[in-house]
């Protein structure tokens, strides 16, 4: 018999009692507010709302932020064991999220934080409102000019299983423990992503290298990116001609497109209409893209492989690519020295960063025969393969790892069928013993 089922079968042999947050709170409020501008490096710790939707998960014991408490009208504080709520929020799905507070500094609430007050183990609160049965009541906030709103006696009415404090314990055990192997595999998983892509960028660079230790360099012939064929950019359209948008099929290319490396469609799409009657370039599949104007600039050279024809706004160039030249390694070939190229050509100062695109044409790169070219292109679409394939599976993997940590957090916190929660304890002595993750039925 499991720990948590002789604490049931002993404390809770009649069921779970189930209560509202209003029975059982010994006290619960609103915070008051800090503006952004009175976020200081230190201080009196403090939590604004918006936190606890970004920063902080089930619990936190530090504050990332400090106020000074003497600028501040109205302070409301919290201490350890408190449970936050955000009343304010951009999502039905979101409302109300919670967490709980376990550090010993007495801290400052922000406006639209509920804070309560209570004598349950906090973590075990913090979990249980974030179950599914929770969040289906802490849904019911009112929108309001598209905000999401929720109330003190809102997050009253929540009503939630609360047994015995020695339960509450070992079913904080348990999903802490089950938490820690969860972010345990995503940190494995991350650090195998990584570790794939700077293989793939050491081979690359490696390939790219045509100099005394370059396979090849009698072969290659140094050009400036202006001679790997033609360069041009784009524009947009006018917004307020709705002809040139509305159901529009022909992509559309902007900075926000270019977060992978070869694109299989853009955002946004305009009209055949638009490209005639604005003088959009359509441009031929198989061109490179780079971007030239935006705030990533600041420490990434985006470069995007585009095998499908589209237009493109202003901060954008495009290289169609002479017969000297494969499109697949002038795309290798841009990536891989886009560092290089960003430091050498970005313009200094100016409200949003960008490229002086002349010196950028003047850049030289290395040109060998088609047929070299062809063969590191072989060999680096291989690399880009796997390191997109684990782009897709590793955070797939994590998604699902999380979903199963939900399912059984839910179970256990449902407490309809004790041999449920038996089922649940077991299966986590499995996973000891084998040293995975257990299995979802």
């Amino acid at each position: 018999m499991s720990r948590l089922e002789e604490l049931i079968r002993e404390l809770c042999p009649d069921g779970v009692e189930y209560k509202t947050l209003g029975e059982i709170a010994l006290d619960i409020y609103r915070g008051s507010g800090i503006k952004r501008d009175q976020v200081t490096e230190t201080g009196i710790p403090c939590v604004r709302y918006g936190e606890i939707y970004t920063t902080y998960g089930i619990w936190f014991d530090e504050c990332v932020s400090h106020t000074d408490l003497s600028k501040i009208s109205g302070p409301k504080f919290f201490e350890h064991g408190d449970i936050l709520f955000a009343i304010t929020g951009e999502s039905i799905e979101d409302i109300a999220k919670s967490c709980a507070y376990v550090g010993h500094e007495k801290c400052l609430a922000g406006g639209d934080i509920v804070i309560l007050k209570h004598k349950q183990n906090p973590k075990y609160l913090s979990y249980a409102l974030a179950t599914s049965a929770a969040r289906k009541q802490k849904s019911s906030g009112k929108v309001k000019s598209k905000v999401v709103h929720s109330s003190v006696p809102a997050i009253k009415e929540i009503v939630i299983p609360v047994p015995p404090l020695p339960v509450q314990a070992e079913i904080v055990r348990i999903l802490d423990n089950f938490t820690e192997r969860t972010t345990e595999l995503a940190e494995q998983l991350t650090a195998e992503l990584t570790a794939r892509k700077k293989q793939y960028e050491y081979y690359r660079d490696k390939l790219l290298t045509f100099g005394v230790h370059g396979g090849g360099a009698s072969d290659a012939v140094w050009r400036t990116l202006a001679d790997l064929g033609k360069w041009s950019g784009g524009k947009t359209p006018s917004m307020s001609e709705h002809d040139y948008w509305a159901a529009g099929k022909i992509p559309w290319l902007t900075s926000k497109d270019m977060k992978c490396s070869t694109l299989t469609d853009t955002q946004d799409h305009i009209t055949e209409i638009a490209v005639k009657n604005a003088s959009m370039t359509l441009y031929p599949k198989n061109s490179i893209a780079i971007v030239t104007r935006s705030g990533i600039l600041k420490h990434t050279f985006p470069v995007a492989y585009v095998p499908f024809s589209t237009t493109v706004n202003q901060d954008i160039k495009v290289l169609e690519v002479n017969e000297t030249v494969i499109p697949r390694y002038a795309f290798h070939l841009l990536q891989g020295k886009g560092q290089d190229i960003l430091a050498r050509t970005k313009k200094q100062g100016g409200t949003v960063d960008s490229l002086d695109f002349q010196k950028l044409l003047t850049y030289k790169v290395p040109v060998p025969p088609l047929s070299i070219q062809q063969r590191i292109v072989n060999v680096l679409d291989n690399f880009d393969a796997v390191c997109t394939d684990l782009k897709i599976s590793l955070p797939a993997e994590i998604e699902a790892r999380q979903k199963q940590y939900e399912y059984y957090r839910d179970l256990l916190l449902s407490f309809d069928d004790c041999s449920q929660l038996v089922h649940v304890e077991r299966e986590r002595e499995r996973e000891r013993e084998r040293g995975g993750t257990p299995r979802r039925n």
